[in-house]
């Protein structure tokens, strides 16, 4: 029985979505999970075909689990993650278990933004940086240099959605968010702050070829967090941007020595030059899948399991159409206690799709990280500027109520 191992998902987006495009091709999966939640709502799940509880921190228990599939007669072609973290660990696991074309050493290079940036250092289109570790400086020595910079960005060498993320524009506020950030990482990152138009850039790379899959312009929120609340495809750029996001992704990706994997980088641009803000070894979570296929009509989570199974991706897009994805945050914490307006909103034109994450009686809060939005309004047109004001009219008919604590 061809099986693909899947390591944890989340229960809407791109993970969930590559679980179900491994079903579609006709392959039985498995998914480890960690989360005691779904084993509950297992139900939920029916793309998932058999679902095994693990301790995915464990390697030896999640081994002696792969073991046991094999003695059940499952021929594992892939192990693989969709989900910041785990994106390595599957990717090793896949080197160990499976014959794979995955490019497991830049993985771990991407993963971890300390090494993302001294593989870069001194690369035109890596910003400026400086690394906190408490055993080589007192904090108050650093904080004297690095105050001559300001304003900077603080982030943890782990960080993912904007957690653990903060801007900081004065010598107080830094050595607090360093104290703070130190309690659980050893190592802070430093970085210029930069400003400028912010995009996402979808990226394939097979047999070494950079493929640019999809540009993406952001539309940024800072609440509390730097948050994106927009994102716009823009199915149509002129030649000279085109060519200027592929010569410099082309070359940051050239460190990494990438033969086959995707990505993606936030990119903003900066007087006229592309700089670096992050770069991950995977699709985007949330609506990214979506918004490519609405678009361009290709599935992404759908072409990078081909691609991992050594077979060519299909990049060929479809159509061109411009897709708007506005994300609803709350303004205050509390108990959800209804959502209205989903299908009033689904009736707008243009709208493909309208997703609430948070259930009745769960814990809302103004976003600290990406994972604290609740939900999109998914919409597109031949129009760029249509195409956005379909999603934000929609999303005006959408209310949470919520009751304090």
């Amino acid at each position: 029985m061809r099986t693909i191992v899947f390591i944890e998902t989340n229960k809407s987006g791109s993970s969930r979505e590559a679980i179900k495009a491994a079903e579609r091709l006709g392959y039985f999966t498995v998914l480890f999970t960690n989360r005691q939640k779904y084993m509950q709502q297992r139900t939920e799940f029916p793309e998932v075909h058999q679902m095994i509880l693990v301790e995915l921190s464990n390697l030896d228990e999640i081994r002696k689990k792969i073991h046991n599939l094999h003695q059940q007669g499952k021929q594992i072609k892939a192990i693989m993650s969709f989900v910041h973290s785990y994106v390595h660990l599957a990717a090793t696991l896949s080197e160990e278990f499976c014959s794979t074309v995955v490019s497991t050493d830049a993985i771990l290079k991407m993963e971890n933004k300390v090494l993302t940036r001294e593989l870069l250092k001194g690369h035109p289109n890596s910003p400026y940086y400086e690394l906190y570790n408490s055993n080589d400086y007192s904090l108050e020595y650093f904080v004297d240099i690095a105050k001559n910079y300001l304003p900077l960005i603080v982030k943890s060498p782990t960080s993912a959605g904007s957690k653990d993320v903060m801007l900081v524009k004065d010598e107080k506020q830094l050595k607090l968010v360093i104290q703070a950030l130190k309690k659980k990482n050893k190592q802070i990152l430093l970085e210029e702050y930069l400003e400028g138009p912010q995009f996402l850039i979808e990226v394939l790379v097979h047999n070494g070829k950079v493929h640019i899959v999809a540009i993406i312009e952001q539309q940024i929120t800072f609440l509390h967090r730097f948050i994106v609340t927009g994102y716009s495809l823009l199915p149509h750029v002129n030649q000279r941007m085109y060519d200027s996001v592929l010569d410099t992704i082309t070359s940051i990706l050239k460190p990494f020595d990438m033969r086959n994997g995707t990505c993606h980088l936030e990119m903003r641009l900066v007087n006229g030059v592309w700089k670096l803000i992050e770069i991950n070894p995977r699709i985007s979570g949330g609506a990214m899948n979506r918004i490519i296929e609405v678009g361009y009509g290709i599935n992404l989570a759908e072409e990078t399991i081909q691609l991992m199974l050594g077979r060519e991706p299909r990049l060929t897009k479809k159509h061109r159409k411009y897709v708007y994805a506005h994300y609803l945050t709350v303004d205050s914490r509390g108990i959800l206690q209804k959502v209205t307006g989903k299908e009033l909103s689904s009736q707008y034109p243009g709208i493909e799709e309208v997703y609430i994450k948070p259930r009745q009686g769960q814990i809302v809060r103004p976003p600290l990280s990406m994972g604290d939005r609740c939900g999109y309004i998914l919409a597109s047109s031949y129009n760029k500027l249509e195409a956005k004001r379909n999603a934000i009219r929609a999303a005006d008919n959408i209310h949470f109520y919520i009751d304090p604590i």
